[in-house]
């Protein structure tokens, strides 16, 4: 298994993701409810943190790098993959709830 500190922080990749989706800093920042300001500082940190940048910027638009657009369906596919997991060891069971119903003078 890797090391857990080699891995970057979810919060990182989930912004990652987001913004490498909508290729936008802003629209990332508004689907996640965060600035525009943090998204930035998230994905600085995880450039930091991969050693590589993941984004061009450009005053008026954004695009990947080719490490960004090699990593991005790594990242989709792993946050795909946790909320499966997820949903399938924490989510609703529907199968496991049982409703019973009677008639009132029963019931009392």
């Amino acid at each position: 298994m890797t090391e857990l500190n080699a891995l970057p922080p979810l919060n990182q990749l989930r912004v990652f993701e987001a913004a490498g989706r909508l290729l936008s800093f802003t629209q990332a920042g508004h689907e996640l409810h965060l600035t525009q300001s943090a998204i930035s500082q998230q994905i600085r940190a995880l450039e930091a943190h991969v050693g590589r940048p993941l984004f061009v910027r450009r005053p008026r638009s954004l695009d990947l790098t080719e490490a960004g657009r090699a990593y991005i369906p790594i990242v989709q596919r792993t946050l795909d993959a946790l909320a499966v997991g997820t949903q399938s060891v924490f989510g609703r069971h529907d199968e496991l709830h049982l409703t019973v119903q009677v008639n009132l003078s029963f019931a009392v």
